[in-house]
């Protein structure tokens, strides 16, 4: 991504909104953060306000309410996302160019240690129903899940392809885009068993993947400018629609029923 990543994907998803919500969402403040390096996810831990910054080799941390800069966990070579466990104030991060998600300390962001994981791994995602990480490898086509507590790998689950947006299901499964193959797999993050695969008529590249669980809704994003709306049990398309170029990210806002997606 860009340097204005951190800007660009409150900037975009906001625009996106207010063109449908004419008195809708503004552009609250702006972070700056040094640095020309590569950017790619962030993550926001909203109980202990902070921000986690994808940013080439490090993740800088930011305090959510005044952009101050935290600290930053070093040593994470390529590094893609970042998840946090708050029941075990664990966080974990993907460093794609050493095929290792590094754990870290989430009260003082020391380095507790560093898992040997699929290769590649990419977007990286955590379950509370069962307190796993989950990693998408995509030079290995799996994904990694790991203990948040121990640290440990406890299986593999063969979507076979490149993983990108994750989120949960109302029926506690877990439903990923698959980037280079054109559909949704959805899979039992106790069992690790692909349950099915919901192919996407429509989308080229999806990445952006977000979930209403209430009304039982998918929502993803393509790279050819298309989102749309999946019924979550039957896979249906429910509606088709125009967004902006090179979506990447996706997002369920449940209390004023909005997704966000970033272009």
């Amino acid at each position: 991504m860009k340097r204005i990543a951190i800007f660009a994907t409150m900037l975009v998803i906001a625009g996106t909104a207010a063109a449908q919500m004419p008195s809708g969402l503004k552009i609250q403040t702006r972070y700056p953060i040094a640095g020309s390096e590569g950017w790619d996810y962030i993550t926001v831990d909203s109980d202990a306000r902070r921000i986690y910054v994808s940013h080439a080799v490090r993740v800088n941390v930011l305090n959510a309410d005044t952009g101050a800069q935290v600290g930053t966990i070093e040593d994470t070579p390529g590094v893609h996302g970042i998840a946090v466990a708050p029941s075990s104030k664990h966080g974990f991060t993907t460093n794609g160019k050493e095929h290792k998600v590094s754990m870290f300390n989430t009260t003082d962001l020391s380095l507790i240690k560093k898992i040997e994981v699929g290769k590649g791994p990419d977007g990286i995602y955590y379950d509370s129903n069962t307190d796993r990480i989950f990693t998408n490898n995509h030079g290995s086509h799996d994904i990694t899940a790991i203990d948040a507590a121990k640290g440990e790998v406890v299986g593999t689950v063969a979507v076979g392809g490149d993983g990108e947006g994750v989120g949960a299901g109302k029926d506690g499964l877990l439903y990923v885009a698959l980037e280079d193959k054109n559909e949704v797999c959805v899979f039992d993050p106790k069992t690790l068993e692909v349950k099915r695969h919901i192919p996407l008529e429509g989308i080229t590249a999806p990445t952006g993947l977000a979930i209403d669980k209430k009304n039982d809704r998918i929502f993803v994003g393509g790279h050819n400018k298309t989102v749309q709306v999946l019924d979550g049990t039957t896979g249906k398309m429910l509606a088709s629609f125009t967004s902006g170029s090179g979506t990447d990210a996706a997002g369920w806002d449940a209390k004023d029923g909005l997704a966000f997606i970033s272009n």
